[in-house]
């Protein structure tokens, strides 16, 4: 992997990764763009004890445009986008319409191919390694930022999830706080470990569900895929790998080299739940790692005791109907899984490559 950084006409940081060493990245951004100015602003609810990114500037974020004009394919000619050269492997850089800003963190993009009617699932495995070594250099960097805590890296695929830019990309987003859902998972983490002696809550999980099989999606060498036996979602897969770690940046060489093959094929099996003819599975596939701010306030908990892994679901719980957050969930975060997990288990074993 090549890494070449550079600075867009507004001063944000962009970063190409090359699978060629020999790649030459000179091209300026041509754009005349003033400096970009963010309002992002945490706000503490004193309620719930969370908070929320307050960033009214991203009202006038791209929204839709139409494929000769996105922002995400490489310039060409003249024809200029976030992208200064004309063409690319995978590409990261700041967002310029961030939720998150200066003080109040950071918002990148990833873009994960220059081919504007491709998805992450059309990726070779080369290319999708590529993809890992960015994840993985971004969350490094990021961690060292003095407004980071925590490194989350993801993808919304999909118009149903609200996705406004077709091209395929993802994001990361690096915190200034410990986030309330991986806070519930380290006080889980911590109470089980008091409770039991010091055994670990994601060892059991794991050993739990190859154990059971029922919902176990699909099994490597290095990495295991399950539906949980609580699934939020009609169809949700954790992809754990079999070596504990906390981060993408622990990950081994054989993690790696077997992440790509075991990825694509899950995402693959995604886009033929509904059968064919469907259209593609709208889906959030989310890195969870541990924060790399202070865990004190987690009791007997450090960072070595929380599991890297990744959830993928959609919100399509079958052919045209959506599952929508209503009352219950909206309103008390309380889920009603219409889809049973050994069901949705047994569908994605049934879609598997031949």
């Amino acid at each position: 992997m090549k890494k070449t950084s550079t600075r867009l006409a507004d001063g944000r940081e962009l970063i190409y990764y090359d699978l060629r060493d020999d790649t030459v990245r000179d091209a300026v951004d041509r754009r005349p763009l003033e400096r970009t100015v963010t309002t992002s602003e945490i706000r503490r609810d004193p309620l719930l004890g969370d908070s929320v990114a307050v960033a009214s500037h991203r009202q006038g974020r791209t929204y839709h445009p139409p494929a000769d004009e996105c922002p995400l394919c490489p310039s060409q000619g003249e024809r200029l986008s976030e992208i200064p050269d004309s063409s690319y492997d995978v590409v990261v850089f700041e967002n310029r319409f961030p939720s998150l800003a200066g003080d109040s963190g950071r918002c990148e993009v990833v873009c994960f191919t220059s081919d504007h009617d491709a998805s992450f699932a059309d990726l070779t495995e080369e290319q999708a390694g590529l993809v890992l070594e960015a994840w993985t250099d971004r969350t490094a960097e990021l961690s060292h930022l003095s407004s980071v805590e925590q490194v989350f890296c993801f993808e919304n695929r999909g118009a149903e999830i609200g996705v406004t830019l077709g091209h395929p990309h993802g994001q990361v987003y690096g915190y200034p706080f410990t986030t309330p859902r991986t806070a519930l998972m380290l006080r889980s983490l911590a109470a089980h470990k008091e409770a039991t002696g010091g055994e670990n809550l994601f060892d059991e999980v794991v050993a739990r569900e190859l154990a059971d099989g029922s919902r176990v999606v699909l099994s490597s060498d290095h990495w295991v895929a399950f539906v949980p036996y609580a699934a939020h979602w009609p169809y949700e897969v954790h992809l754990y790998p079999r070596r504990r770690v906390p981060d993408l940046l622990g990950l081994d060489a054989d993690a790696r080299t077997e992440f790509p093959q075991v990825y694509l094929e899950l995402l693959r099996r995604f886009d033929r739940i509904f059968g064919e003819g469907e259209p593609p599975t709208p889906y959030i596939a989310a890195w969870h790692q541990a924060p790399f701010g202070p865990l004190e306030e987690f009791d007997g908990v450090n960072r070595d005791d929380f599991a890297l892994h990744l959830e993928l679901f959609t919100i399509r719980r079958t052919s045209g109907k959506l599952k929508f957050l209503a009352g219950s969930e909206s309103g008390m975060s309380v889920f009603i899984n219409d889809v049973p997990p050994e069901t949705a288990a047994q569908r994605l074993r049934e879609v598997a490559s031949s």
